[in-house]
């Protein structure tokens, strides 16, 4: 049966309504303007209707009656004067037209005068950087005027400056990245120390827009994150840096959030991970939501050379393979993990070469997070044994082919303890915390398009991944369920991410509700 095409009313309804909808609207718009002026004068004379009721009922009733005769008699002479009731109504039209104006005062269109204060502060700081002697027509000179400098400009409710864009002369070494640090340096502490501040270099118009950035949101709790299998979400960064945003849950409201979304596996070209920042910063938050998330769809190591227990809830987990905090265990598992990639290797091989799909037990992701390394390299080294980083060699070096993916955690002082090969294959970068720019630059690669703060909360940083942008990051709170210090709400958000406990074959299985109980017993022993 061939198919009825649809009727008109239905197939273009939508676009007639539209259009009658502007039209209406534009109809409207026309006679508001032709019907301004008997708008006006309808406004004046209930002004003054409302003025005359006003001023009788004010009046004591001893008055009303010589108030009424005056009245009368002065309708009595204009109406005997010559033209008299048709200047009377034209006055009347004045006094309604006069009565019934608009009285909003308009708006200011220009700043006042504190900010124009600030813009010529911020415009002769800039002089010495923007200006040379040779110059015939500078931009920028000593008492000149920031009106030609400054193309716009916006304060927030302090009066301090939110967003500026400027132009600047065509001979200023803007390719040069020691004389942007300048410019950066000097806006940032003119325009207000304390806040995040974006710079776009437009070096082929020569033009720079300074703009505040807000602060990233602190309140997201660890949930389930809708993602494909392979991507990691690390946290959220602005909505003007990525093409994606997520759908998050925050109690009853639900929003949508921008993404920094990692990505490993065999396509991936950062496939390891390594995370740094101060003690406190959230480095141990950030590796336990990855776990989380890689728990999803494969298998996890866990290596805390810390010690302090911050993993215990994913042990006796469904996929969680071990949980290690001596060294003696940590070697057992980094050398189980190299010996696991080459067998991963090698049968992937075999099946490529007889022409067969991979086997599924090499398709399941393996996950080697490590916590403090160094610690641990430091601990062996006291008893005589090998490096434990010695054993991420062959993880590091084959780890897409037979998807192993390794996440480093140190801490800043300890960055000069990782091996060679952790430094070298680990290109995907994450800083957390307080941090110079220059350290920035030595561990992401390049320098951040933002002034860090001094004062940051805890999982806030950048991260980048590979050769991309240098993107600000918030992490997503992930607290250790079994510390006294979380919140009921946060506890409960990561004990509902955890897998269920497993226990042996001939053992009866235990209800999660006990199995919780039990593990947050053991953690307050």
């Amino acid at each position: 049966m061939a198919r009825r095409p649809l009727p008109r009313i239905l197939s273009n309804g939508t676009a007639q309504i539209a259009k009658s909808r502007e039209l209406a609207r534009t109809a409207a718009d026309s006679a508001t303007d032709v019907l301004h002026p008997l708008i006006t004068v309808t406004r004046g004379l209930r002004r003054l209707a409302a003025a005359g009721r006003r001023k009788w009922a004010a009046t004591p009733k001893d008055r009303r009656g010589p108030l009424l005769f005056l009245v009368a008699s002065v309708v009595l002479i204009v109406a005997l004067v010559p033209y008299g009731p048709l200047l009377a109504v034209i006055t009347l039209m004045a006094a309604a037209a006069w009565a019934g104006r608009e009285r909003t005062p308009p708006p200011a269109t220009g700043p006042d005068e504190a900010q124009t204060g600030r813009l010529q502060s911020l415009y002769d700081a800039l002089v010495p950087y923007f200006s040379t002697a040779d110059d015939p027509a500078p931009l920028y000179a000593h008492g000149g005027d920031w009106e030609k400098a400054f193309a716009s400009y916006d304060f927030d409710d302090d009066g301090r400056i939110s967003r500026l864009h400027l132009h600047y002369p065509a001979y200023f070494t803007d390719a040069e990245p020691d004389s942007r640090a300048r410019i950066e340096q000097l806006l940032h502490a003119k325009s207000g120390r304390g806040r995040e501040y974006h710079f776009d270099w437009d070096e082929e118009g020569n033009e720079l827009t300074v703009t505040v950035l807000s602060p990233l949101p602190t309140d997201i709790a660890a949930q389930r994150f809708v993602t494909a299998p392979g991507e990691t979400v690390l946290g959220f960064t602005d909505p003007a840096d990525v093409q994606r945003t997520l759908p998050l849950t925050h109690g009853e409201e639900q929003r949508d959030v921008p993404p920094v979304v990692w990505r490993t596996g065999a396509r991936s070209t950062e496939p390891h991970l390594l995370i740094t920042g101060e003690p406190g910063t959230g480095t141990t938050t950030l590796l336990r939501s990855i776990a989380l998330q890689s728990l999803q769809h494969g298998d996890v190591v866990v290596v805390d050379g810390g010690g302090t227990g911050e993993y215990a809830c994913l042990t006796g987990r469904e996929g969680v393979l071990a949980v290690e905090c001596s060294t003696g265990g940590a070697l057992a598992s980094l050398e189980w993990a190299a010996h696991e990639t080459e067998r991963r290797l090698i049968c992937a091989n075999r099946a490529r070469q007889a022409g067969h799909p991979a086997p599924d037990d090499i398709r399941t992701p393996l996950w080697i997070l490590l916590d403090r390394p160094s610690t641990l390299g430091h601990l062996a080294a006291a008893d005589g044994r090998e490096d434990p980083q010695s054993l991420l060699q062959v993880p590091l070096r084959h780890g897409r082919a037979a998807n192993v993916t390794v996440v480093v955690a140190e801490h800043f002082e300890n960055l000069d303890f990782l091996s060679d090969a952790v430094r070298g294959h680990t290109r995907a970068r994450v800083v957390l915390g307080p941090a110079s720019a220059a350290q920035l630059e030595a561990v992401l690669g390049a320098p951040p398009h933002t002034t860090p703060t001094r004062d940051v909360p805890p999982g806030r940083g950048y991260a980048r991944l590979g050769t991309g942008p240098v993107l600000r990051l918030q992490v997503p709170a992930t607290p250790d369920p079994y510390d006294d210090a979380t919140s009921e709400a946060q506890r409960r958000a990561v004990l509902a991410l955890l897998p269920e406990r497993t226990t042996p074959a001939d053992a009866e299985k235990v209800p999660s509700e006990v199995a919780e109980v039990a593990g947050a017993a053991v953690a307050e022993g």
